[in-house]
């Protein structure tokens, strides 16, 4: 049986982070999906669901079982037609986890057979989040070194005066 993962989130932008985790997870399941959430409870994206979606596609071309999908509602409802099994969710503190813990057990709630595989990224990524790189390439911090290069390219064509 062949064993299908989401990796859920906005990625907004895409990081170096995110990158790590789809990169090791692509490593333990058969297949995973990279899904983009639309709507989302933190405000106004700076990319939009399309621009994500085509930014992951093309910093995951090498990795043949990762394919990228967008959803709006529930994940467990995006999971259940997707046929997959299981959530992939990066922690990268406590703070984190409390967070995680519980969105897990709610879609365990909402849906029993649908687990949730909690994976911390490599070290020199524990501090990067998307809200952190936007806010600091807002105020001309460099960030190159956390973002694929298409991302940063990206972010200079999307913030005048940036960097």
């Amino acid at each position: 049986m062949q064993t299908k993962a989401i990796y859920p989130g906005t990625f907004d932008p895409l990081t170096n982070g995110h990158l790590d985790l789809i990169a090791r997870g692509a490593k333990i399941v058969d297949q995973l999906v990279v899904a983009i959430l639309r709507n989302s409870e933190k405000g106004a994206p700076l990319f939009t669901a399309s621009e994500r979606e085509e930014m992951i596609r093309e910093a995951t071309l090498g990795l043949g079982n990762v394919s990228v999908a967008t959803f709006d509602g529930l994940l467990v409802d995006f999971a259940r037609s997707q046929g997959a099994k299981a959530v992939l969710r990066g922690i990268r503190a406590v703070s984190d986890y409390e967070y995680e813990f519980q969105m897990a057990m709610m879609n365990r709630k909402l849906d029993p057979e649908l687990e949730t595989l909690f994976m911390m990224p490599a070290e020199k990524y524990t501090y990067v989040s998307s809200r952190l790189i936007k806010g600091v390439f807002h105020l001309g911090g460099d960030v190159s070194s956390l973002v694929p290069p298409l991302v940063m390219d990206r972010l200079k064509s999307k913030v005048p005066g940036a960097i």
